[in-house]
Parts: structure tokens; sequence; C-alpha cells
């Protein structure tokens, strides 16, 4: 009798030793909001983690999703800079804010990304975040073009009329300031 009582005790300190595990969680949480954003908050990086900011901000948690966004666009990843553009742009997660906008849309763009490119050609011919550039402004709507992207090709054929692609709602944002 006496083994099975030590056998017992032994197996109830299992769970408090593995707690403390020095080489991690056993069967973590991977795939919760949660564990994303823990992940982002540690600085972590990825094609799964960044590509849930999409859905945390489809979802209306546009502070979350800026958490995630940010840090991927500071990596490097073009989608998350586009999505930043996106946030600021429209004050959502923090103030609205046409500069930062602005320049997410010139890093996308410098890195090659085809939603960089025409996000920043719009800036640049509504002068929005930017000096107004109408010439370097349709000249990057054409690379985007050219790379396939089918809104760039839709503004190219209706002769760059910005009402093409842009709601009626968004108007204030984009008339003169003087």
């Amino acid at each position: 009798m006496r083994p099975i009582l030590i056998l017992c005790v032994a197996l109830t300190a299992v769970p408090a030793l593995a707690e403390d595990d020095p080489h991690g969680t056993l069967n973590p949480d991977e795939m919760t909001w949660q564990s994303m954003l823990d992940r982002a908050e540690r600085g972590e990086t990825g094609m799964v983690l960044c590509s849930t900011g999409y859905m945390l901000t489809k979802s209306g948690d546009h502070d979350k999703a800026r958490t995630l966004f940010e840090n991927c666009a500071e990596a490097g990843w073009t989608g998350a800079m586009t999505w930043m553009s996106q946030l600021d742009a429209n004050g959502l997660g923090g103030d609205y804010n046409p500069d930062a906008a602005a320049e997410w849309n010139r890093r996308a763009a410098e890195l090659g990304d085809p939603v960089g490119k025409f996000n920043r050609g719009l800036d640049l011919i509504r002068g929005h975040g930017v000096a107004q550039d109408t010439a370097a402004g349709r000249a990057l709507v054409d690379e985007a073009a050219r790379d396939g992207l089918p809104v760039a090709q839709r503004l190219q054929s209706a002769g760059y009329d910005l009402d093409e692609v842009t709601p009626d709602a968004d108007t204030w944002k984009y008339a003169p300031l003087f």
C-alpha cells in the first residue's frame, strides 16, 4: 500500500513542476486573439501573426489591430504598412493622421508593394499628407497597374478620375486646406 501512496503523491506534484518548466509551456494557446497579442507585445512577427490584424480591424478592434500591424510594418511586412496607412488615414485606433498614412504608403511603395504604390500615387495626386505632385502620383498608379493591381487599372481606364476609386463620403478629407 505504501508504494501506491508514494506514487499518488509523486503524480500530484508533476503539474506543479511542469508550471515552472524552463523549456516553455506544454500545449500553449496558439491561435487565440490574446496569444497573438501577447506574441506581438513580445515583438514577434510572422505571416500568420501579421494577418491576424486584418481580422481584428474588421471586427472593429482597431487598437489591437494597430499593435499587430505596427510591429509587422516596422519589421518590413508591406501589407501591414498599407493597413497602418488605412488606420491612420481614417483615425482608427488612433488619431486621424494623413502625414503618417502617407509615410506608411511611401515605405510600402519603395519596397515594391503594388498597393503601396497605388496608395502613394493617390496621396501624391491629392496632396494628402504630402506635397501634391500629380505627375509622380500618376507614375506610381501606372506602376501599380503594370504590377496587375485591378484598382490601379480601373483608375487608369477612368482617366485618373479619383471619384472612380474614392467613396463620396471621403471627399471632405481630400479638399484643399487653403
